[in-house]
């Protein structure tokens, strides 16, 4: 309770727009995360040259939980199968230290809405942070209302990067089906939140949010690990464009590209005891000379 009470002027925004319209499509059951045994994975296979490998199957794959085999239950070519739906928290940093990005960061974010945002099937918010965290639209599948609301993103003063993540997985991704991702540009300097990073990061893992960082460089200092630790940790991605509006916009356009070549994975693992403990995942991929990207693990359920 006590981050609530810290950002009470976020969470009353948030709780304003709430009623806005979240309908879309069913997906199958076996997209969405089970509260019991399976597991769902979001893979992604790179060559030598950071070329997405395509048309694997699940043959291809072997998956280890605490090193013993698991069965693979359930596979997706995400690049063929459009069925599954995305929800996609866009977190933008409108601190004093990148105040001169500000301009930057809502016009690649635009162009970034308007090439993976599907009407009627996947949903998009907006929120930014700087000494608070708070709600600039809430979910829509409407590109030209999330672009228009981003006018309203003023600077702000300090940096509550670990609270935004946090909130957002809590308050708004946690309960969504399909993939749940988070792109947050940053530069990464946290001055202000009361929740740790690994809370943050231990809150996605359990719900299978897949996070993208693009750091970014302000008037002040930059923490660029602390987003390559949130990609690394939920299988997502970490870029780092210099001050510029066209490397910033290639970073976008390389979330969309990676969002559209990965692979979903799901198991039910071997290991029935709920004890609420971290299980780590490893994936192998039996072609040679590629590179796997996804999450290290999980938390299992707890009794």
């Amino acid at each position: 309770m006590a981050l609530r009470w810290i950002l009470l002027p976020a969470c009353l925004t948030w709780g304003f727009a709430w009623g806005l319209s979240r309908e879309r499509p069913q997906v199958p059951q076996a997209t969405i995360r089970s509260e019991v045994a399976l597991v769902n994975l979001y893979v992604t296979v790179q060559d030598r040259n950071n070329r997405f490998v395509p048309n694997l199957t699940a043959a291809d794959f072997q998956i280890f939980e605490d090193k013993v085999p698991q069965k693979i239950e359930y596979f997706s070519d995400l690049s063929q199968d459009t069925k599954i739906p995305r929800t996609i928290a866009l977190l933008i940093d409108s601190s004093g230290s990148v105040k001169q990005m500000l301009p930057y960061e809502k016009a690649t974010a635009a162009e970034f809405f308007r090439k993976v945002l599907r009407k009627g099937k996947d949903l998009a918010l907006i929120i930014q942070f700087d000494s608070e965290v708070n709600l600039v639209h809430d979910f829509t599948d409407d590109v030209d209302v999330l672009i228009d609301s981003m006018d309203s993103i003023r600077a702000g003063n300090a940096t509550a990067l670990y609270d935004a993540v946090f909130l957002a997985v809590d308050e708004k991704l946690k309960q969504e089906v399909g993939r749940r991702i988070i792109v947050v540009i940053t530069d990464g300097d946290d001055t202000i939140s009361k929740v740790r990073k690994e809370t943050a990061i231990e809150l996605s893992q359990k719900h299978d949010v897949l996070i993208f960082g693009i750091g970014i460089r302000g008037n002040f200092g930059a923490d660029f690990g602390v987003l390559k630790r949130f990609a690394q940790d939920t299988g997502g991605s970490f870029f780092s464009p210099r001050a510029r509006m066209d490397e910033i916009e290639s970073a976008f356009r390389a979330i969309n590209d990676e969002l559209q070549g990965q692979y979903s994975i799901a198991y039910t693992s071997t290991n029935t005891r709920k004890d609420g403990g971290f299980r780590q995942v490893d994936i192998r991929c039996k072609q040679s000379g590629v590179r796997i990207k996804t999450r290290k693990g999980y938390y299992a359920p707890k009794s």
